[in-house]
């Protein structure tokens, strides 16, 4: 499986294409609004802004911490612009484990699919960083802030 022929839709119910951003790194965040790292939306927009020729920032918002994402797709939307002026990608509220697991995070932290490493997600904010070739880099716990040299070491080659 190809990370590009894994289909999930924004929080419009429009579908992201991610094979559109081939040729970019691409940041995968599962988020949620009620949570001790939600202002991390601030510094991922940061992120998505100073590297937005070569980096698109997809926020995947989850309910399965904590319930820390209860809100509707709307509701998502305008906290988002509300609060933190979010203008990168915002997919639909999904399940990042467990038997409802979406597609995507099945290859994200599945070894057999992404070739790199098995892993599982242990809280909202946990980062998942994809090559501009398709192939998962790395990914990084809650605690590592979106603009940590971790990740921006990366976007600048």
């Amino acid at each position: 499986m190809n990370i590009y022929n894994i289909e999930i839709n924004s929080l419009q119910n429009t579908p992201i294409h991610l094979s559109d951003f081939k040729g970019k790194y691409i940041l995968f965040v599962n988020v949620a609004s009620k949570c001790g790292f939600t202002p991390q939306y601030k510094e991922l927009e940061e992120l998505h802004n100073t590297y937005k020729n070569n980096l698109v920032v997809i926020g995947v918002p989850c309910n399965q911490f904590g319930k820390q994402e209860p809100g509707s797709s709307t509701e998502i939307q305008e906290f988002c612009e509300l609060n933190y002026g979010v203008t990168f990608l915002i997919t639909e509220k999904v399940d990042v484990k467990g038997t409802n697991q979406h597609p995507l995070y099945t290859w994200l932290t599945t070894k057999s699919f992404n070739n790199k490493k098995s892993s599982s997600v242990k809280w909202n904010f946990q980062k998942y960083l994809v090559s501009p070739e398709g192939n998962l880099i790395d990914y990084y716990f809650s605690i590592t802030k979106p603009l940590s040299s971790k990740i921006t070491k990366h976007l600048k080659s």
